[in-house]
């Protein structure tokens, strides 16, 4: 369990994200279409997961804008746009904010948020999942996290984005 605060108040996820230099759990995650859409999809690619609770909070939304703005100059890269919000909702997030260049993912009909270590488990936000960022190798390998120590701040753009400089 990790400890975090949502406007000050502590709040609890139910595990820890995976450690770097582990495997990257696998996982199932749905896309717009309603498609389970696994680790082996990307296989040969890195992947930056940008993990939020909600597209319809600023922050989530700000920090799906700038992963999107980034995302267009990283080669041989995906950036997944993790979250608990039902696809029909994603979709229209990003064709509303004209982001081209994230993946939707939803963790609706999936164990993700366990498996990362990332849902809330109290709180009037249980269920939802933390503020987190996970990037994966071509190989699967985890070689940065960042789990966000205030719910309400922005992730740490830069330390991720180095991150996969440094793999590629």
């Amino acid at each position: 369990m990790a400890r975090i605060s949502f406007q000050g108040k502590p709040i609890n996820t139910l595990g820890e994200l995976p450690l770097v230099g582990n495997k990257a759990p696998d996982f199932k995650l749905v896309n717009g279409k309603l498609k389970e859409v696994s680790l082996a999809a990307f296989a040969g690619k890195r992947k930056l997961l940008n993990i939020v609770p909600s597209l319809d909070t600023p922050t989530c939304a700000a920090s799906a804008r700038m992963f999107n703005q980034k995302a267009a100059s990283l080669a041989n890269t995906v950036v997944l746009l993790v979250s608990a919000d039902l696809p029909f909702a994603q979709c229209r997030f990003c064709t509303t904010e004209g982001l081209q260049n994230v993946m939707p993912l939803s963790t609706f009909r999936s164990n993700f948020a366990d498996d990362y270590g990332v849902r809330l488990t109290d709180s009037i936000l249980s269920g939802l999942t933390a503020r987190a960022v996970v990037v994966i190798d071509e190989y699967d390998k985890i070689i940065y996290t960042e789990l966000a120590s205030e719910l309400a701040n922005e992730p740490d753009y830069e330390g991720a984005l180095r991150a996969l400089a440094m793999a590629g």
